[in-house]
């Protein structure tokens, strides 16, 4: 992710630089070639499916965001350690008002097809991901930027209707994009925009190749599956099992890859992933079943050394279905459900201690988080839930509680489930969906009925990444669909402040006017517990739980 040139206060969070102790040097089938000479190394590690092309302007959820990691540059790079922002293909960003910024590039920064990262390539991009017709569902992210709102479409809900000419926008490029030579441009934002340094991190803000636009643009076709990017590795297979990376010949960065191939294993089962790494047939995994966290004794299977386990900037939540009747304008309803959640025992005894109980929506591991900010509803209070739920009316016959079946979620689904069912006697039942992937779709389709799994891993280490891309109106992430104009407002005023520390105060009380809706109902924030296999000589885990590939290596 990425960093700019003026001081930036940010928080350092707490990340993992940790050791293992094994050797290989594998080829490209996994198998030792028994020459060094002519050996590639190969890492296996845990993945899951895509939900959407592997594009920044589409990617907005971790199976894909993980595989973005690797083969997209930004202007910045958010370090591994720390989540500091730091340079990486802008030279310099500068700004005296926070609302108009010069960016600089570094002259000679490839894509991978062995063409120039120019000026254009991110106004390009910016404006192919904002422009609302092509459906990009990190559009949001370029909502700062001067003429955005006349890339919007007018129809019923912000839609398009290409048989409805008036439905369609304004505009086609943003107002505040302006390409000054091929290493120079200008971002204009309406209004100041105090962390925006901080964002140009994310994969939402990469560059877009000349191929990319030439070919037709089309994200859902071979581009969004074998991309062309900056980044250290490239795309060479996609398929239903396994996306592989290999490094990226034409990479000028400053952060290559040490390994020559990264498989990602596609688990339909968490459990299976955990098997293979124990039997030394996967070299990295980032997610461990709940059965092996009880008195860690994933720990003691795989030994110290080759585990991480720390604070990391995550967080659950339940969110409440917004196409669900019995829910709305009741928040009542929804206050009760969360005091009927036994966070603390749910906690230690199906994740052993691995999650901590949330008090809000933003990650105690982010500067400007503030405890207790989501008041009643994360309080396990069994005689206030009964007599919150009696006045709310109750929720009349199965309460559904939906979370993807590939994640190993089952057991505290099922623990949720109970506590509701036996503090308020309401009739609920979890429903596995087959993956992630199923999970979001049906939620942004608007499918699901009564409560299901969202979780969130920041894209940069700021408190407004908790509560913009996931609350704000029109938000790609809205799964619940939350419109409220007094927080609108309030986003919009911490935004424009002079200094973190206004701003974070500003952004303390948009997340404390959530507690007077509930859209979603915070559960736990996971900490990191990753595991690898012997193989691995140096590998970073960063706060978002995933591992830094540039700094990955294996014994020689």
């Amino acid at each position: 992710m990425g960093f700019g040139t003026r001081t930036i206060a940010v928080a350092a969070l707490a990340a993992f630089a940790l050791v293992g102790t094994a050797c290989a040097q594998n080829s490209p089938d996994g198998q030792s070639t028994g020459d060094d000479s002519a050996a590639l190394t190969e890492v296996s590690v845990h993945g899951c499916t895509p939900q959407n092309p592997l594009v920044g302007a589409w990617t907005n959820e971790t199976c894909g965001g993980h595989i973005l990691d690797s083969i997209q540059s930004q202007l910045i790079r958010y370090d591994s350690k720390t989540m500091e922002p730091k340079l990486d293909i802008a030279e310099s960003i500068e700004t005296d008002d926070a609302k108009l910024f010069t960016v600089k590039l570094k002259p000679g920064y490839l894509f991978s097809d062995g063409t120039e990262v120019k000026a254009e390539n991110f106004v390009d991009a910016w404006n192919y991901t904002a422009y609302a017709p092509n459906g990009a569902p990190q559009s949001t992210f370029l909502s700062p930027v001067v003429g955005w709102d006349q890339l919007q479409c007018t129809g019923e809900e912000g839609a398009c209707d290409e048989a409805q000419p008036s439905t369609l926008p304004a505009k086609e490029t943003l107002d505040g994009l302006k390409v000054v030579d091929d290493h120079t441009f200008t971002i204009e934002t309406a209004e100041p925009t105090s962390n925006l340094l901080v964002r140009l991190g994310y994969t939402a803000f990469a560059p877009l190749p000349d191929v990319f636009f030439s070919s037709g643009a089309d994200a859902a076709g071979d581009f969004g599956k074998l991309p062309v990017a900056a980044g250290p590795y490239k795309v060479t297979e996609n398929t239903a099992t396994q996306i592989v990376l290999e490094k990226n010949e034409h990479y000028t960065g400053a952060f290559p890859g040490q390994v020559d191939r990264i498989v990602h294993r596609i688990y339909s089962d968490l459990a299976a992933g955990w098997a293979d790494l124990v039997a030394g047939n996967l070299d990295f995994l980032d997610a461990i079943p709940t059965d092996q966290l009880v008195d860690d004794a994933w720990i003691g299977i795989v030994g110290k050394d080759r585990t991480a386990s720390g604070v990391a900037g995550r967080i659950e939540v339940l969110t409440v279905s917004p196409t669900d009747p019995q829910f709305q304008n009741n928040p009542l309803l929804r206050q009760a459900l969360g005091e009927a959640i036994d966070r603390e025992t749910i906690t230690k005894v199906i994740f052993g201690g691995s999650r901590l109980p949330a008090d809000g929506w933003v990650s105690p591991a982010v500067d400007g988080y503030k405890s207790g900010q989501c008041g009643a509803a994360c309080v396990y209070d069994a005689d206030k839930a009964k007599a919150d739920y009696a006045a709310s009316g109750g929720y009349q016959g199965v309460l559904t509680l939906t979370v993807n079946g590939d994640g190993g979620h089952k057991d505290w689904a099922d623990a949720v489930c109970n506590s509701l069912r036996n503090t308020l006697e309401v009739d609920c039942q979890v429903v596995l969906t087959p993956d992630f992937r199923t999970l979001l779709n049906s939620a942004s389709n608007g499918e699901l009925t009564g409560l299901f799994r969202s979780g969130w891993v920041q894209d940069y280490p700021s408190i407004e990444n908790y509560l913009t891309p996931i609350y704000s109106r029109g938000a790609e992430s809205n799964y619940s669909r939350y419109d409220n104009p007094d927080f609108e407002a309030k986003l919009t005023e911490a935004a424009a402040a002079d200094d973190l520390d206004e701003a974070n105060k500003l952004y303390q009380e948009a997340e404390a006017i959530l507690a007077n809706d509930y859209p979603t109902l915070p559960l736990w924030y996971p900490t990191t517990s990753a595991a690898w296999s012997d193989k691995i000589d140096v590998i970073d885990v960063t706060p978002t739980s995933w591992l830094d590939t540039s700094s990955l290596t294996v014994k020689s």
